[in-house]
């Protein structure tokens, strides 16, 4: 199927791509043809009519993402509803004929300019599509969010990263759902062709509460603990957290206690059902060029001389971290994040990787892509 992603730079756009792309990495493995052919649809490609209608062209499915809610009030009110109407012109200028997932929101039932906006724009969505799905989502929080532009989870985190104590509304509550929960739900609804209304449920609580658990995570996480993390809604919450240090707060200096016989230092602890291995690496070669969608997941090199190369999925930002078996530091790999360790030196190189849980062959989370 051609799945066309729009607002593919924003959080749930890319998350979204990401998934589509990690099937599709998972088919190359296998030597079979791609799952899906992806097109991802960014705002440069909607002010140009041409390019919109030639990125759309052969479009089955249509997973709407793009949208505004930081602008004056005017300016929000019209710009959904401008956009809905610049995807259908595209739609059939490229005689494209997509079912469409349309990500709505809570607010769509409020008389405010952001609730009129998205509002009217699922209507001429509705009015247009052959399939339409209405994706009502909650409060959406996941790894790369962008902190203050409306993401209480991202600026929360932010600010904890930077050492400083936010101001909490003690009357303010949130539904929190990941984006990648939401990303598959939209893409599962655009491959069965399911309409209708979805409105995936999120996790109630309060912003009190939901700072006390990031702060609690982020001091466990600074003290080299990981916590239980066996309810996916902790593990892609501590995710979130731990996508905020990269790459500011990399590598993790680890506690090194030395004396007349040696040296001992402790890589990870806590977790639960955590899998604990080595690895030799022999000079000149490269171990990993994959990604998880959520798994934690930590590098210790104890011996040798290596980099660790870092990529973020559908984009060329790399980060390199030249790491020393003389002066050990963990380096963690975030979701969505292709990575490898290479030896640089004339030795073996010894690495102890460390995930939170155990390895199911069953279900690897493992996508091959080179760095």
């Amino acid at each position: 199927m051609k799945i066309a992603v729009t607002g593919a730079k924003g959080l749930l756009g890319w998350h979204a791509a990401g998934h589509i792309h990690a099937r599709n990495c998972a088919a190359r493995f296998r030597s079979e043809p791609d799952a899906h052919e992806l097109v991802v649809i960014d705002r440069a490609t909607f002010e140009d009519r041409d390019a919109l209608a030639g990125a759309l062209a052969g479009v089955e499915a249509v997973l709407h993402f793009a949208g505004a809610n930081r602008r004056s009030d005017a300016a929000v009110e019209a710009a959904n509803p401008a956009i809905a109407a610049a995807l259908i012109d595209g739609c059939e200028a490229a005689g494209a004929e997509p079912h469409i997932v349309y990500a709505n929101s809570t607010h769509a039932v409020r008389d405010t300019p952001y609730g009129r906006s998205k509002r009217e724009a699922g209507e001429i969505l509705a009015d247009f599509a052959s399939g339409y799905t209405d994706l009502i989502l909650p409060h959406i929080f996941g790894e790369c969010a962008r902190p203050y532009y409306n993401n209480v989870t991202a600026t929360l985190i932010d600010q904890l990263w930077r050492g400083e104590e936010a101001t909490v509304n003690p009357e303010g509550r949130v539904s929190l759902l990941h984006a990648g929960t939401a990303a598959v739900t939209a893409i599962e609804a655009a491959i069965s062709g399911q309409s209708g209304t979805l409105a995936p449920a999120g996790r109630e609580m309060t912003i009190a509460g939901l700072y006390a658990t990031l702060r609690e995570f982020h001091a466990l996480y600074t003290a080299n603990t990981f916590p239980d993390l066996s309810d996916p809604f902790d593990l892609a919450l501590f995710n979130t957290l731990r996508a905020g240090a990269y790459p500011t707060h990399y590598p993790f200096p680890l506690d090194v206690r030395a004396d007349r016989r040696g040296r001992l230092f402790e890589t990870a602890k806590g977790g639960n059902a955590s899998h604990t291995f080595l690895s030799t690496t022999l000079p000149g070669e490269k171990r990993g060029d994959h990604f998880h969608l959520a798994l934690c997941e930590r590098f210790v090199v104890v011996a040798g001389e290596a980099v660790i190369r870092i990529r973020k999925v559908l984009t060329d930002e790399v980060h390199e971290f030249r790491v020393s078996g003389d002066r050990p530091v963990a380096i963690d790999q975030l979701p969505l994040h292709t990575h490898n360790i290479e030896n640089l030196g004339d030795r073996d190189v010894v690495t102890f990787f460390w995930t939170h849980r155990m390895f199911d062959p069953a279900v690897p989370d493992t996508y091959a892509e080179p760095v």
